[in-house]
């Protein structure tokens, strides 16, 4: 009898732990993945979750009434072009930009399911998201590739006949042998991959951004990541022609 309630005891008690260990993970937070779509939740110092949340339902406006022929989706890079770089460029084309700064891909992914994709049908959808995957959520090149490639497909589902010029990621950091110039190396290598010169086409401007020694001016990256007016001036350059073939 003792040995029967003995063994029903350590039953009892490893029944408990198990169910407290299931409980424990159902409580720990999941971290963040750039293929799960995500609403920002972090307050940063520079922009609240509040001031996200009123960027992205200006954004809702522009797509349930404008008339967009040109979509430009990304994070701050996209975000902060220089506004008489943008005025010249692309606002004859009837562009609209949904970037926002600090958003990885399960951030974009969020805001195209939630009212980003709205009545617009754009011709064409200028794509450049990733860097804050690699940065921010210090995912490996695989995984932010995974984020990128979850972003091409929503965007293909939500406007089936539209093209997408899908932009390599900047290089980041002002020495070519930071580990994070390899990780983006990488990660624009897989991402390639997603361009079939039909719909999706893939270009890499950041060469262009960089020194003849691989080195990054702080004339065209002040803090090494986001272009200067300069730097987008040199973006704008060689973007510009791309875009106006592709919209013929």
């Amino acid at each position: 009898m003792k040995l029967h309630q003995k063994n029903l005891a350590q039953l009892c008690v490893g029944i408990g732990l198990t169910l407290l260990c299931q409980l424990s993970g159902a409580l720990s937070p999941t971290p963040p993945s750039g293929t799960t779509p995500t609403k920002r939740t972090v307050e940063y110092d520079w922009m609240s979750v509040s001031a996200w949340d009123k960027m992205h339902a200006e954004d809702v406006v522009v797509a349930q009434y404008d008339q967009v022929d040109v979509l430009f989706v990304g994070d701050s890079i996209t975000a902060g072009w220089d506004w008489s770089i943008w005025e010249k460029n692309f606002k004859p084309l009837k562009a609209a930009n949904f970037a926002i700064g600090g958003d990885h891909t399960g951030n974009l992914l969020w805001r195209l399911q939630h009212g980003a994709i709205g009545n617009i049908q754009p011709k064409l959808i200028v794509a450049l998201i990733g860097v804050n995957n690699v940065g921010a959520l210090q995912e490996t090149p695989e995984q932010a590739a995974a984020g990128v490639t979850k972003v091409v497909q929503q965007l293909q589902l939500a406007w089936p006949n539209s093209k997408i010029l899908l932009n390599a990621v900047f290089p980041f950091d002002q020495a070519p042998s930071s580990d994070n110039r390899r990780k983006v190396k990488k990660l624009n290598q897989i991402i390639s991959k997603l361009g079939d010169n039909k719909m999706i086409f893939f270009k890499d401007y950041g060469p262009l951004l960089l020194q003849k020694d691989g080195n990054i001016s702080p004339d065209i990256m002040a803090d090494y990541l986001h272009p200067t007016p300069k730097g987008y001036q040199v973006w704008a350059n060689a973007m510009t022609p791309d875009i106006n073939a592709l919209l013929q």
